[in-house]
Protein backbone atom coordinates (compact mmCIF):
# COMPACT_ATOMS: atom_id res chain seq x y z
CA UNK A 1 0.00 0.00 0.00
CA UNK A 2 2.96 2.33 0.51
CA UNK A 3 2.72 4.30 -2.73
CA UNK A 4 4.56 7.64 -2.52
CA UNK A 5 2.86 8.99 -5.65
CA UNK A 6 -0.67 8.44 -4.28
CA UNK A 7 -2.46 10.51 -1.63
CA UNK A 8 -4.33 8.66 1.13
CA UNK A 9 -6.03 10.76 3.80
CA UNK A 10 -4.97 9.72 7.32
CA UNK A 11 -8.66 9.22 8.19
CA UNK A 12 -9.22 6.59 5.49
CA UNK A 13 -9.46 2.99 6.69
CA UNK A 14 -7.52 0.84 4.25
CA UNK A 15 -6.90 -2.90 4.74
CA UNK A 16 -3.21 -3.82 4.87
CA UNK A 17 -3.08 -5.76 1.61
CA UNK A 18 -4.88 -3.20 -0.57
CA UNK A 19 -2.83 -2.16 -3.63
CA UNK A 20 -2.97 1.52 -4.57
CA UNK A 21 -1.36 2.59 -7.84
CA UNK A 22 0.29 5.99 -8.50
CA UNK A 23 -1.60 9.28 -8.76
CA UNK A 24 -4.70 8.00 -6.96
CA UNK A 25 -6.43 10.17 -4.34
CA UNK A 26 -8.36 8.70 -1.42
CA UNK A 27 -10.27 11.14 0.80
CA UNK A 28 -11.29 11.05 4.46
CA UNK A 29 -14.10 8.77 5.68
CA UNK A 30 -13.34 6.01 3.19
CA UNK A 31 -13.24 2.26 3.94
CA UNK A 32 -11.57 -0.23 1.56
CA UNK A 33 -11.57 -3.99 2.21
CA UNK A 34 -8.88 -6.63 1.91
CA UNK A 35 -7.47 -7.68 -1.43
CA UNK A 36 -8.81 -4.71 -3.38
CA UNK A 37 -6.74 -3.15 -6.20
CA UNK A 38 -7.07 0.56 -6.93
CA UNK A 39 -5.66 1.59 -10.31
CA UNK A 40 -3.85 4.81 -11.11
CA UNK A 41 -5.66 8.15 -11.33
CA UNK A 42 -8.68 6.92 -9.36
CA UNK A 43 -10.48 9.35 -7.05
CA UNK A 44 -12.30 7.87 -4.05
CA UNK A 45 -14.18 10.54 -2.13
CA UNK A 46 -15.79 10.83 1.29
CA UNK A 47 -18.42 8.23 2.10
CA UNK A 48 -17.01 5.43 -0.06
CA UNK A 49 -17.37 1.92 1.34
CA UNK A 50 -15.58 -0.59 -0.89
CA UNK A 51 -15.59 -4.31 -0.16
CA UNK A 52 -13.04 -7.08 -0.45
CA UNK A 53 -11.26 -8.20 -3.63
CA UNK A 54 -12.59 -5.41 -5.82
CA UNK A 55 -10.79 -4.00 -8.86
CA UNK A 56 -11.18 -0.30 -9.65
CA UNK A 57 -9.60 0.76 -12.92
CA UNK A 58 -7.93 4.07 -13.88
CA UNK A 59 -10.02 7.21 -14.04
CA UNK A 60 -12.95 6.00 -11.93
CA UNK A 61 -14.54 8.46 -9.48
CA UNK A 62 -16.31 6.83 -6.54
CA UNK A 63 -18.58 8.64 -4.04
CA UNK A 64 -18.57 12.13 -5.53
CA UNK A 65 -21.44 14.27 -4.27
CA UNK A 66 -24.75 13.85 -6.15
CA UNK A 67 -25.51 15.85 -9.26
CA UNK A 68 -28.68 17.01 -7.52
CA UNK A 69 -29.35 20.66 -6.66
CA UNK A 70 -31.35 19.58 -3.59
CA UNK A 71 -28.27 18.00 -2.01
CA UNK A 72 -27.27 19.87 1.17
CA UNK A 73 -23.99 18.10 1.97
CA UNK A 74 -25.71 15.54 4.19
CA UNK A 75 -23.55 12.62 5.32
CA UNK A 76 -24.24 9.75 2.92
CA UNK A 77 -22.36 6.84 1.36
CA UNK A 78 -21.56 5.01 -1.85
CA UNK A 79 -21.20 1.29 -1.11
CA UNK A 80 -19.60 -1.34 -3.35
CA UNK A 81 -19.77 -5.01 -2.41
CA UNK A 82 -17.13 -7.73 -2.57
CA UNK A 83 -15.54 -9.05 -5.79
CA UNK A 84 -16.91 -6.22 -7.92
CA UNK A 85 -15.01 -4.73 -10.86
CA UNK A 86 -15.33 -1.05 -11.76
CA UNK A 87 -13.76 -0.31 -15.14
CA UNK A 88 -12.25 2.87 -16.57
CA UNK A 89 -13.94 6.25 -15.96
CA UNK A 90 -16.99 4.87 -14.17
CA UNK A 91 -18.67 7.41 -11.90
CA UNK A 92 -20.65 6.39 -8.81
CA UNK A 93 -22.29 9.22 -6.84
CA UNK A 94 -23.14 8.90 -3.16
CA UNK A 95 -26.70 9.09 -1.87
CA UNK A 96 -28.94 11.93 -0.74
CA UNK A 97 -31.26 12.20 2.22
CA UNK A 98 -33.80 10.12 0.24
CA UNK A 99 -32.05 6.76 0.69
CA UNK A 100 -28.85 7.85 2.34
CA UNK A 101 -26.71 5.66 0.13
CA UNK A 102 -25.93 4.41 -3.34
CA UNK A 103 -25.23 0.67 -3.47
CA UNK A 104 -23.59 -1.72 -5.95
CA UNK A 105 -23.73 -5.35 -4.83
CA UNK A 106 -21.30 -8.26 -4.88
CA UNK A 107 -19.73 -9.84 -7.98
CA UNK A 108 -20.78 -7.07 -10.36
CA UNK A 109 -19.01 -5.88 -13.51
CA UNK A 110 -19.50 -2.19 -14.30
CA UNK A 111 -17.82 -1.50 -17.64
CA UNK A 112 -16.10 1.65 -18.83
CA UNK A 113 -17.84 5.03 -18.78
CA UNK A 114 -20.95 3.85 -16.91
CA UNK A 115 -22.63 6.29 -14.53
CA UNK A 116 -24.57 5.28 -11.42
CA UNK A 117 -26.32 8.25 -9.88
CA UNK A 118 -27.35 9.02 -6.31
CA UNK A 119 -29.63 6.69 -4.37
CA UNK A 120 -29.44 3.82 -6.86
CA UNK A 121 -29.56 0.30 -5.40
CA UNK A 122 -27.95 -2.34 -7.64
CA UNK A 123 -28.10 -6.03 -6.68
CA UNK A 124 -25.53 -8.81 -6.94
CA UNK A 125 -24.03 -10.40 -10.09
CA UNK A 126 -25.06 -7.56 -12.41
CA UNK A 127 -23.31 -6.60 -15.65
CA UNK A 128 -23.58 -3.05 -17.02
CA UNK A 129 -21.93 -2.69 -20.42
CA UNK A 130 -20.09 0.41 -21.62
CA UNK A 131 -21.78 3.80 -21.27
CA UNK A 132 -24.86 2.49 -19.47
CA UNK A 133 -26.36 5.22 -17.28
CA UNK A 134 -28.64 5.09 -14.26
CA UNK A 135 -30.42 8.27 -13.20
CA UNK A 136 -31.21 8.74 -9.51
CA UNK A 137 -33.33 6.57 -7.21
CA UNK A 138 -33.29 3.46 -9.44
CA UNK A 139 -33.59 -0.08 -8.08
CA UNK A 140 -31.94 -2.92 -10.01
CA UNK A 141 -32.30 -6.58 -9.00
CA UNK A 142 -29.81 -9.44 -9.05
CA UNK A 143 -28.33 -10.92 -12.26
CA UNK A 144 -29.45 -7.98 -14.39
CA UNK A 145 -27.65 -7.28 -17.66
CA UNK A 146 -27.74 -3.84 -19.28
CA UNK A 147 -26.19 -3.91 -22.73
CA UNK A 148 -24.14 -0.95 -23.96
CA UNK A 149 -25.46 2.62 -23.91
CA UNK A 150 -28.64 1.79 -22.01
CA UNK A 151 -30.17 4.77 -20.19
CA UNK A 152 -32.58 4.27 -17.30
CA UNK A 153 -35.06 6.95 -16.17
CA UNK A 154 -35.07 8.02 -12.52
CA UNK A 155 -37.21 6.01 -10.07
CA UNK A 156 -37.46 2.99 -12.41
CA UNK A 157 -37.16 -0.60 -11.22
CA UNK A 158 -35.55 -3.50 -13.10
CA UNK A 159 -36.36 -6.99 -11.82
CA UNK A 160 -34.09 -9.96 -11.15
CA UNK A 161 -32.61 -11.76 -14.18
CA UNK A 162 -33.80 -9.12 -16.67
CA UNK A 163 -31.84 -8.42 -19.86
CA UNK A 164 -32.04 -5.01 -21.57
CA UNK A 165 -30.66 -4.71 -25.10
CA UNK A 166 -28.11 -2.11 -26.15
CA UNK A 167 -29.07 1.49 -26.82
CA UNK A 168 -32.34 1.16 -24.92
CA UNK A 169 -34.16 3.97 -23.13
CA UNK A 170 -35.86 2.54 -20.05
CA UNK A 171 -38.83 4.75 -19.14
CA UNK A 172 -40.99 2.12 -17.41
CA UNK A 173 -40.28 -0.68 -14.95
CA UNK A 174 -38.82 -3.89 -16.40
CA UNK A 175 -40.27 -7.01 -14.71
CA UNK A 176 -38.11 -9.94 -13.59
CA UNK A 177 -36.93 -12.74 -15.93
CA UNK A 178 -37.63 -10.87 -19.20
CA UNK A 179 -35.84 -9.55 -22.26
CA UNK A 180 -36.53 -5.91 -23.09
CA UNK A 181 -35.84 -4.37 -26.49
CA UNK A 182 -37.09 -2.05 -29.26
CA UNK A 183 -38.32 1.55 -29.06
CA UNK A 184 -40.35 2.21 -27.04
CA UNK A 185 -38.87 -0.42 -24.76
CA UNK A 186 -41.07 -3.52 -24.83
CA UNK A 187 -41.33 -7.11 -23.69
CA UNK A 188 -39.86 -9.42 -26.36
CA UNK A 189 -39.74 -12.71 -24.43
CA UNK A 190 -38.21 -14.11 -21.30
CA UNK A 191 -34.47 -14.25 -20.69
CA UNK A 192 -34.36 -18.00 -21.30
CA UNK A 193 -30.63 -18.16 -22.08
CA UNK A 194 -29.72 -16.34 -18.89
CA UNK A 195 -32.11 -18.47 -16.85
CA UNK A 196 -30.67 -21.71 -18.23
CA UNK A 197 -27.14 -20.52 -17.43
CA UNK A 198 -28.21 -19.91 -13.84
CA UNK A 199 -29.71 -23.35 -13.36
CA UNK A 200 -33.43 -22.78 -13.97
CA UNK A 201 -35.06 -26.05 -15.08
CA UNK A 202 -37.01 -26.34 -18.36
CA UNK A 203 -40.23 -26.71 -16.36
CA UNK A 204 -39.51 -23.54 -14.40
CA UNK A 205 -38.74 -21.62 -17.59
CA UNK A 206 -42.04 -22.80 -19.13
CA UNK A 207 -43.87 -21.67 -16.01
CA UNK A 208 -42.39 -18.17 -16.34
CA UNK A 209 -43.22 -18.12 -20.07
CA UNK A 210 -46.84 -19.02 -19.33
CA UNK A 211 -47.14 -16.21 -16.81
CA UNK A 212 -45.87 -13.63 -19.29
CA UNK A 213 -48.09 -14.97 -22.07
CA UNK A 214 -51.07 -14.13 -19.89
CA UNK A 215 -49.63 -10.75 -19.03
CA UNK A 216 -48.52 -9.66 -22.48
CA UNK A 217 -50.21 -11.75 -25.17
CA UNK A 218 -53.84 -12.28 -24.13
CA UNK A 219 -55.17 -8.72 -24.36
CA UNK A 220 -55.72 -8.38 -20.62
CA UNK A 221 -54.76 -5.26 -18.71
CA UNK A 222 -52.25 -5.69 -15.89
CA UNK A 223 -54.91 -5.92 -13.18
CA UNK A 224 -56.93 -8.55 -15.05
CA UNK A 225 -53.84 -10.59 -15.92
CA UNK A 226 -52.57 -10.47 -12.33
CA UNK A 227 -55.91 -11.69 -10.99
CA UNK A 228 -55.99 -14.60 -13.46
CA UNK A 229 -52.37 -15.54 -12.73
CA UNK A 230 -53.01 -15.53 -8.99
CA UNK A 231 -56.26 -17.51 -9.29
CA UNK A 232 -55.28 -20.09 -11.89
CA UNK A 233 -51.52 -20.67 -11.59
CA UNK A 234 -49.79 -22.57 -8.83
CA UNK A 235 -48.13 -20.39 -6.20
CA UNK A 236 -44.35 -20.51 -6.66
CA UNK A 237 -41.56 -18.09 -5.68
CA UNK A 238 -41.24 -16.96 -9.31
CA UNK A 239 -44.99 -16.41 -9.77
CA UNK A 240 -45.20 -14.46 -6.53
CA UNK A 241 -42.11 -12.40 -7.39
CA UNK A 242 -43.66 -11.32 -10.70
CA UNK A 243 -47.00 -10.45 -9.11
CA UNK A 244 -45.34 -8.51 -6.30
CA UNK A 245 -43.21 -6.58 -8.79
CA UNK A 246 -46.30 -5.52 -10.74
CA UNK A 247 -48.06 -4.54 -7.52
CA UNK A 248 -45.11 -2.44 -6.34
CA UNK A 249 -44.54 -0.69 -9.68
CA UNK A 250 -45.12 3.06 -9.38
CA UNK A 251 -44.12 4.02 -12.92
CA UNK A 252 -45.97 1.10 -14.51
CA UNK A 253 -44.37 -1.84 -16.27
CA UNK A 254 -43.26 -1.73 -19.88
CA UNK A 255 -45.71 -2.79 -22.57
CA UNK A 256 -45.63 -5.76 -24.92
CA UNK A 257 -44.27 -5.36 -28.43
CA UNK A 258 -46.77 -5.00 -31.23
CA UNK A 259 -45.54 -4.82 -34.82
CA UNK A 260 -46.93 -1.96 -36.91
CA UNK A 261 -46.13 -3.74 -40.19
Amino acid sequence: MNQPLAYVHPGAKIAKNVVIEPFTTIHNNVVIGEGTWIGSNVTIMEGARIGKNCNIFPGAVISAIPQDLKFQDEETTAEIGDNTTIREYVTVNRGTVDRGKTVIGNNCLIMAYCHIAHDCIVGDNCIFSNNSTLAGHITVGNYVVLAGMTAVHQFCMIGNHAFVTGGSLVRKDVPPFVKAAREPLSYVGINSIGLRRRGFSPDKIREIQNIYRLLYQRNYNNTQASEIIEAEMEATPERDEILQFIKNSKRGIMKGYFSTN
